[in-house]
């Protein structure tokens, strides 16, 4: 049994490689900038494309020049998200069992009435290369804590909820290894049968509403306390991702 598993494995991971050399080829016909990147983002989009060379090279060759145009210097600065950093809404600390950083995203911090749709999409940008810049060798998924403690109607925000979830499908795809959805207040719902429909398949799955009574105890399970923030009863203080 163990034999035919690994042959399995073997016979996956050929047509992944093979694939993957498909795929750098095509890229890099229509894309000559693509040549410096690396195996591991193009694997990314490919198995985000579940091995399909030609919608992955199209997924790929849609992020390169989204990038060029969204992020030209190569990096968001503090500066072109002043209003979004003041809010103090996302924080980058600690790493669950796997070594994978963790975000904690503060969703009543969040209100559609004063913010500007394009600078809340620099600030995800700023927010999500942070946070894979602090991966270690090795590593490619965090994971998210969205606490939605609080959250009331002027948190409700569909455009921006859609643009956080067509980003991170479509411009940093098998980047999220699990989002932990906490307090979720029943307004909540609403706007998440909005937003249900958009999400695709994958990222469903790695999706968990955590009951409020078994919150450490679920949390625990991939963090060990000395990682876990201390609002949610472990030992780190919460640190805003800018700093």
């Amino acid at each position: 049994m163990e034999s035919a598993q690994e042959n399995n494995c073997m016979e996956e991971n050929g047509v992944e490689k093979k694939r993957l050399g498909l795929l750098r080829v095509k890229v890099d016909q229509e894309d000559p900038g693509a040549k410096g990147l690396d195996d591991l983002m193009l694997r990314r989009f490919l198995r985000a494309r579940d091995l399909n060379v030609e919608k992955a090279a199209s997924l790929l060759l849609r992020y390169l020049k989204w990038r060029r145009s969204f992020v030209p210097r190569g990096f968001i600065s503090e500066d072109e998200i002043r209003n979004e950093i003041a809010k103090e809404k996302m924080f980058l600390q600690g790493v669950d069992k796997k070594e994978r950083p963790i975000m904690v995203a503060l969703g009543v911090r969040h209100t559609y009435y004063d913010r500007d749709l394009e600078e809340f999409k620099r600030y995800l940008v700023y927010g999500i290369d942070k946070i894979c810049a602090s991966m270690k060798e090795g590593q490619e998924k965090f994971v998210v804590i969205g606490d939605l403690e609080g959250w009331g109607y002027a948190n409700c925000d569909f455009r921006a909820h859609l643009a956080a979830v067509e980003m991170m499908q479509d411009y940093y795809p098998e980047r999220l290894a699990k989002v932990y959805l906490l307090h979720a207040p029943y307004i909540f719902w609403t706007a998440w049968k909005l937003v249900y429909p958009f999400i695709d398949s994958n990222t469903r799955k790695k999706i968990v509403f955590v009951e409020n009574k078994r919150l450490k105890e679920t949390l625990l399970e991939d963090i060990d306390e000395g990682q876990l923030p201390e609002r949610y009863g472990g030992k780190l203080p919460l640190v805003p991702i800018y700093k």
